[in-house]
């Protein structure tokens, strides 16, 4: 098949549907869709009718924004105070609710806060404001993170010497194994990300289903996509071979992309880093090395992620929800009053965000 239209075939998903329910183990399935997009997929297209009741998907740290902490969230807003500096974000950024305030109301304020849709721009706007200090909010997963390297890279290049990064680029995988450790999820299977495994491949995931025994399925985004790769994950629980499987050959393989995962290696190291809802996680997080110094804004303005206060609308349980412990709409707070025209929280504001996509496609 070569066309999105094609995975989207109401017959072909029906035939997987019933497939389903010949190999189901019995027991409850909960199988944690670990990618944001996939939420979306899953409740837009109402995947959840065609599965057996024991088998259930539940959202998980996907969302770059969503994990992105309160104390990074709220240091972007100090930034974005001064009259020196210029931030540039993507979009998902600007409306994502610090402790007191958020990008969009600061901008109001008269902030500049630019939205661009690459990196790239940001070394445009950096060389047109030789007076100002550029700062770029590096957030994401390894999917993002190449096309960040190749900027900082561009930019030593040219020497420019107003350009920084605020990073909190994030790995996927430390973060799997983190919540196989918390007992209270107890996740059957992984339902793992294609946009990030199109770069790291498939060896990252190999831990979590021979150390902790639990399947792992990278899947593509089209409902077919989605239920094939809930198929093979079920299959696997029932045959008791937990393994990596790869739905989204037509995209990943095996190894990924050797030349990304270079230019990631050459600018980035790993790192601890904070996670909204989960914690400090070891070695889950990706620093400029030594050698980029210069364009790492926690180091030239001496960013710190303070400690987190508690907010106004303290109810919010995004934190419960990014390590799928809570449906979106068990939050007392969904709908009324957070909904995406008035988020209180980030799995509202991001259109990869758990709570965005309920309130959109299941409420």
């Amino acid at each position: 098949m070569k066309y999105a239209e094609e995975f989207q075939n109401r017959e072909l998903i029906d035939n997987v549907s019933r497939r389903l329910s010949l190999i189901n183990p019995g027991g409850r399935i909960k199988i944690m869709e670990v990618c944001g997009t996939h939420t979306q997929s899953f409740c837009r297209f109402g995947l959840g009718r065609l599965l057996p009741e024991n088998i259930s998907l539940i959202a998980g740290p996907g969302c770059p924004v969503c994990v992105s902490s309160q104390g990074y969230i709220d240091a972007i807003i100090r930034l974005s105070r001064s009259p020196e500096v210029i931030i540039v974000t993507f979009g998902d950024m600007l409306r994502i609710p610090g402790t007191d305030s958020s990008l969009e109301k600061e901008r109001a304020k008269g902030a500049q806060v630019n939205i661009v849709y690459s990196p790239l721009d940001a070394l445009t706007i950096a060389k047109a404001n030789p007076g100002k200090k550029i700062i770029f909010l590096a957030v994401g997963f390894e999917t993002t993170a190449p096309a960040y390297a190749l900027t900082i890279l561009a930019a030593k290049k040219q020497k420019l010497r107003n350009l920084f990064f605020y990073c909190a680029l994030k790995s996927i995988a430390p973060a799997i194994i983190h919540l196989l450790k918390d007992a209270r999820l107890n996740v059957s299977a992984f339902l793992c990300p294609g946009h990030v495994s199109a770069i790291i491949g498939l060896k990252p995931y190999e831990i979590v289903a021979k150390k902790y025994k639990k399947p792992c399925c990278i899947a593509g985004f089209e409902p077919l996509d989605i239920m094939e790769s809930i198929y093979i994950l079920v299959r696997m629980l029932a045959l008791r071979q937990p393994a990596v499987a790869n739905e989204y050959n037509r995209v990943v393989s095996g190894t990924g992309n050797i030349s990304a995962q270079k230019n990631i290696a050459k600018v980035f190291e790993s790192s601890a880093a904070n996670w909204r809802g989960l914690g400090t996680i070891p070695q889950s997080g990706l620093r400029l090395r030594k050698k980029y110094k210069d364009f790492d804004a926690a180091r030239v303005f001496a960013l710190s992620e303070k400690k987190e206060r508690i907010r106004k609308f303290n109810s919010c349980r995004c934190g419960d929800i990014l390590k799928g412990i809570i449906a979106p709409d068990a939050c007392s707070l969904f709908g009324r009053p957070c909904s995406p025209d008035n988020p209180l929280g980030p799995c509202m504001v991001s259109h990869e965000g758990a709570c965005n996509a309920y309130f959109r496609y299941r409420k």
